[in-house]
């Protein structure tokens, strides 16, 4: 049976995220063109592909559709009016009735134009079977679809597609960056490390930018940062310019601060009445003997602010001793917490990774012998650990008040229940992963891809 068609019709292009456009249905054209905004290639060479916004509904150019596809060429196109055109082409599903068949589409601005899609005699000719029979004088023989389908698509499961994905690192070759690299491209994302210690950026209302190496960055989906203890304060100075971009960060600026402030996450963790060990802080050198006997009886811990890793923590045995740690670190004007000894803890801690808003593994970490710290880069060792729900709850809690989409919770087993030592906003996934057995770093782009894979905006981005 020939498919018949109007010279209009409605069509979807599922895998493209778009799922009612009104096309016009040309034999007159060879080529099927698709509007276009924004277009940006990415990727290797031989596997190409270009990330482009559409606005489906010509008559509302305030709501945008972003997606991507794999490139197939590069064209030249001649207009109707004799101008020539250099567009990418790309090749994806189109629905149409009953039917669904791969169309050729080139990429171009339709921008003022009654239909934002074209579809030529290439297509019709494409289509499985006898080629569809095109009556000039009808409209809409294939039925009819609506524009508010895409306020449900806000509201549904994303369409997945290809994204570009920045991962901010000094340490391009550590095993986590390594693992998030290979998870991303698994699914055909391209992920691109960057220094974070090269970017520069130039901060204006009109079109922020993220320079690298000479060249502002192309704009990117998603980034995850990726940012070292000693360069805190640029480091977050760089994910905001990310943020004013419009990129989707996985850990915002804010929350990495806050989370490297051992001070004010301790605050953070107390105003939300989460449990942690008790913690004193103090300026004054008068204060010592008072800020040690607010912990209690020692043995207690003395821990810099900056510290990460188990360095700058010591654990002082007796009264004498910590007041000489303290002595010391403030001769050193060094920021510092005093805080409560967990002993039942036996020197073992439990890591939960929270990834979106939930514990995707945990791992229990025991101290080397006659070490009492746990940390892995001090000589610990890590094993599988099934935690209890309020430990679970307790990890949770914590990532949510510092605000982190990704964070390593580290928990004390206490009498009194437990207790949040730390929220790491850069987790080492090499630990969690091996000891569970779990793919955390495909976890963390299931993350992504629900917030970025189809995106669809209700306003225009900074003119580019």
């Amino acid at each position: 049976m020939t498919l018949t068609l109007g010279w209009e019709e409605w069509v979807a292009l599922p895998k493209l995220g778009l799922p009612a456009m009104k096309v016009k249905v040309d034999t007159g054209a060879r080529t099927s063109a698709l509007h276009a905004f924004t277009i940006e290639p990415f990727g290797p060479k031989g596997r190409q592909k270009v990330r482009f916004g559409v606005h489906p509904v010509p008559e509302r150019p305030e709501l945008e559709v972003y997606c991507s596809a794999d490139v197939i060429d590069r064209r030249d196109v001649t207009s109707s009016n004799g101008e020539v055109e250099t567009r990418y082409v790309i090749e994806t599903p189109l629905r149409l009735g009953g039917q669904e068949w791969k169309v050729q589409f080139t990429l171009t601005d339709r921008e003022g134009m009654a239909f934002h899609m074209l579809l030529g005699r290439q297509a019709l000719e494409a289509f499985p079977g006898e080629p569809p029979q095109v009556v000039p004088t009808a409209s809409y023989q294939q039925g009819q679809l609506g524009y508010d389908a895409y306020d449900r698509l806000a509201k549904a499961k994303p369409s997945k597609r290809s994204l570009r994905i920045a991962v901010l690192t000094r340490e391009p070759n550590s095993y986590s960056t390594s693992r998030l690299v290979e998870a991303g491209e698994n699914r055909e994302h391209v992920v691109e490390c960057i220094d974070t210690q090269r970017c520069y950026m130039l901060i204006n209302a009109g079109k922020p930018e993220v320079h690298y190496d000479g060249r502002a960055l192309p704009y990117y989906d998603a980034v995850i940062p990726r940012i070292g203890a000693s360069i805190t304060a640029y480091g977050t100075a760089v994910v905001r310019q990310f943020e004013a971009i419009g990129s989707y960060t996985v850990n915002r600026s804010d929350a990495i601060a806050a989370s490297r402030d051992k001070l004010y996450a301790h605050q953070v963790l107390a105003r939300e009445g989460i449990g942690m060990p008790t913690t004193a802080f103090a300026s004054s050198p008068k204060d010592t003997k008072d800020l040690i006997e607010l912990i209690g009886t020692p043995p207690i811990i003395v821990k810099l602010l900056e510290s990460s890793q188990g360095k700058g923590v010591v654990l002082a045995e007796t009264k004498k001793a910590a007041e000489s740690v303290v002595s010391a670190f403030r001769g050193l004007r060094a920021d510092f917490l005093v805080q409560e000894f967990i002993k039942e803890s036996g020197g073992e801690d439990v890591r939960c990774l929270v990834v979106g808003g939930r514990v995707v593994a945990a791992m229990k970490r025991t101290a080397a012998p006659g070490e009492f710290r746990s940390n892995l880069h001090q000589g610990g060792s890590a094993v599988r650990e099934r935690i209890s729900k309020a430990e679970r709850e307790a990890a949770v809690a914590a990532a949510k008040a510092m605000g982190l989409g990704l964070a390593g919770v580290d928990l004390l087993r206490s009498e009194s229940g437990p207790k949040v030592l730390e929220v790491n906003s850069s987790p080492g996934l090499e630990g969690i992963e091996r000891s569970s057995g779990k793919d955390v770093s495909g976890m963390v782009f299931d993350m992504i891809e629900k917030r970025t894979a189809s995106l669809v905006r209700r306003r225009r981005r900074a003119a580019t």
